[in-house]
């Protein structure tokens, strides 16, 4: 289980930007140690727990990378054609034998390269009758071979540590050889919401209350990251029983996330339930969305707490706990490409803070790539998440916007 100290994100200075809560993040989190192996099969979306070096060259041995003729560069005319004799015929998973001066051998895409060939041409390239082959001018040594090693060196490093296994690493590994391979234990993360007006789908609706939809999406957004995402329920808001629920939840998970609760007014319990059983330093973020949050650590575990408003506990979830959840799950996180697009919309900040603009991608007739903002900006709003395709990232010094002017733009489908 992670285990952290007490004080070990307590940070007293001035209002942190995003990327100083991510510096503190990386430099203060221990990541899981536990690892077992598993196989090829089951290895995807796992985060890699120790480096794989290669077994053997990839490719194993030099091969052709067209079907074509094997030659000699020493055995070419220095002007013209050359016409040399077909010595031999190599299809791919045959073996080869040595390419005698002033031969060629028919050789297929994958066949090994004959021992002193040194280049292939294409067989559109060239004239073949009656056991001899034309071979034009012009083609440089090592043409259309591919040397052995070259895609991956005997003995270099094929995946690193901390690498969130995707299909096409997975194909490398089985290319060198692996049945399965070391990951990380799944982060063992238990969510919590939080709130005397929430009722859970299913259930009738009671006077002023809504239905819970914080915990469905921060649960399906922990497992679309490899966590074992827990979902332990929703919390009334009792200072007593949310101080006992945070408890048990660190005896068991090795990270605790709430949805609600963590502003400063007087019905907003969060903080000194986790103040009772664990030290608890309010991040003041520069984010709009998502202020506040909240994070700290319970008997060794860290906790977060994300704003109850749907969009901005998306947003702090992208921005503050996805990369909490790679660093303690030991992986290297992924960077989030901002797409560059240009603005369709009109739009006024304040310096200083990082803000994230619902939008939707559109096609101007000239073809450029356009960002159009959801025509509302509250954070409660679900539909501004479904309706629109992902964020206009604007950062801490901008302070307004034009139609026309190039913009960030974060795909949700970046985020898993």
């Amino acid at each position: 289980m992670a285990q952290l100290s007490d004080d070990c994100f307590a940070f007293g200075g001035p209002m942190l930007t995003i990327d100083e809560a991510g510096a503190l993040i990386r430099a203060r989190t221990r990541p899981l140690s536990e690892s077992a192996l598993v196989a090829l099969g089951e290895a995807d979306g796992r985060t890699l727990a120790q480096d794989v070096m290669a077994p053997l060259a990839l490719p194993p041995f030099a091969n052709s990378a067209v079907d074509g003729y094997a030659a000699r560069f020493a055995d070419l005319a220095a002007q013209g054609e050359t016409v040399l004799r077909v010595a031999g015929r190599v299809e791919a998973g045959a073996a080869a034998s040595a390419l005698a001066p002033g031969a060629a051998a028919r050789v297929f895409t994958g066949a090994p390269m004959p021992a002193g060939a040194d280049m292939v041409f294409m067989q559109e390239d060239v004239r073949a009758q009656g056991g001899e082959v034309a071979l034009p001018a012009g083609l440089k040594r090592g043409a259309n071979m591919r040397p052995a090693g070259e895609d991956v060196a005997l003995g270099a490093c094929a995946l690193p540590k901390g690498r969130i296994l995707r299909p096409q690493d997975l194909a490398l590994a089985a290319a060198l050889g692996f049945t399965h391979l070391p990951v990380v234990r799944r982060l063992r993360v238990g969510v919590f919401s939080t709130g005397n007006e929430l009722a859970q789908p299913g259930e009738p609706l009671g006077p002023a209350q809504i239905y819970d939809s914080n915990r469905v999406m921060l649960l399906a957004l922990l497992r679309r990251l490899g966590c074992e995402a827990r979902d332990l329920g929703a919390l009334r808001d009792e200072p007593a029983a949310l101080a006992d629920a945070l408890k048990a939840a660190a005896a068991q998970c090795d990270l605790i996330v709430t949805s609600g609760g963590v502003s400063t007014g007087e019905a907003d319990h969060v903080k000194a339930a986790a103040e009772a059983v664990g030290t608890l330093v309010f991040w003041r973020i520069a984010v709009k969305p998502g202020r506040p949050v909240a994070m700290g650590v319970i008997d060794g575990a860290p906790f977060v707490g994300l704003p109850g408003n749907p969009a901005a506990s998306f947003v702090t979830f992208a921005c503050i706990l996805r990369p909490l959840v790679c660093a303690l799950g030991g992986a290297q996180a992924p960077v989030l490409p901002l797409l560059p697009v240009r603005a369709d919309f009109s739009y006024r900040k304040k310096a200083g803070r990082r803000e994230f603009v619902r939008a939707c991608l559109a096609v101007s007739p000239e073809g450029a790539t356009l960002a159009r903002k959801f025509a509302r900006e509250g954070a409660g709003l679900l539909s501004s998440l479904t309706q629109t395709d992902g964020l206009v990232v604007l950062g801490e010094d901008v302070t307004s916007v034009a139609p026309g002017d190039l913009v960030g733009f974060l795909a949700y489908s970046a985020l898993g």
